[in-house]
């Protein structure tokens, strides 16, 4: 996968054919990303709800957001209005901490040409470009057929042996310092600090494919090593994985992560 397979600029939307926009506006803790889209959006951009169309209901079995039914995920994309072979940008208003799920999904579920926006509305917003107001609906339903796989995952059972496992919270959970969300505090034994903000420059943009191919390669993410990430829930871990492709390296998604493993008493926690 190159930066083009995961990266769309604001000025390439000009040039996209027809794509479907997703406003992915959602940050831990917080319940106002509807609101905040109602408020000012790209136009024409379907607002995405990440607790009920981006994940299944929470349970301690599975995590905070288990990845949804298939065909949940299937009906919520043509209620966007994606076709086969259509073209999805998503965005956000964080970095694309959010928008990264959608992307991770939507190519989990084979559709090839889904991108985040660079930056995301901080640079639409930079580009002195208008917003729209209200909420926004396809102009007709699409016919989009999605199929589990296309991207991969590892089980609660597993991910401790992948040779190179990345958490991608803050550093401070990943040490265990804090734990404001899930049952215990700390880490997957064996695993190696890479929060996500490390994926982003001063203007919320990924780094380029060099620097961040150079901050993977410290962590032994290299291509031809099976790399696997996590974080909280299942959501961030995708921005690390989308960062990672970036640089060339293939990674697998825990979705149970840190909420799924450390609600099982019988799984070890490592700090520091």
């Amino acid at each position: 996968m190159s930066p083009d397979d995961v990266l769309a600029s604001v000025d390439d939307l000009d040039s996209l054919t027809a794509p479907v926009v997703l406003d992915v506006r959602w940050q831990l803790g917080r319940d106002d990303g509807h609101e905040l889209y109602r408020a000012g959006h790209v136009p024409g951009a379907v607002y995405v709800d990440l607790e009920t169309e981006l994940a299944a209901p929470a349970s301690p079995d599975a995590g905070r957001h288990p990845l949804p039914l298939i065909a949940d995920l299937q009906a919520a994309a043509r209620r966007w209005g994606i076709e086969d072979g259509g073209t999805v940008v998503v965005y956000d208003d964080n970095g694309g901490q959010a928008a990264a799920r959608a992307w991770w999904l939507l190519r989990w579920g084979g559709l090839d040409d889904v991108r985040i926006l660079d930056g995301g509305l901080a640079a639409w917003r930079a580009a002195g470009l208008p917003l729209a107001e209200g909420d926004e609906s396809a102009d007709r339903p699409g016919t989009v057929v999605l199929t589990p796989g296309g991207l991969p995952t590892v089980t609660i059972d597993n991910v401790a042996a992948t040779p190179v496992l990345l958490d991608a919270r803050a550093s401070e959970r990943y040490r265990g310092e804090v734990e404001p969300m899930d049952p215990r505090a700390g880490h997957i034994p064996g695993a190696r600090s890479a929060p996500t903000t490390g994926n982003l420059d001063d203007a919320g943009r990924f780094l380029p494919a060099d620097e961040l191919r150079r901050r993977y390669a410290d962590l032994g993410a290299v291509p031809g090593v099976d790399v696997a990430v996590y974080c909280g829930s299942g959501v961030t871990a995708a921005h690390d994985i989308a960062a990672l492709a970036i640089a060339g390296v293939d990674a697998a998604l825990y979705p149970g992560s840190w909420s799924q493993w450390s609600a099982d008493p019988a799984r070890p926690a490592a700090t520091g």
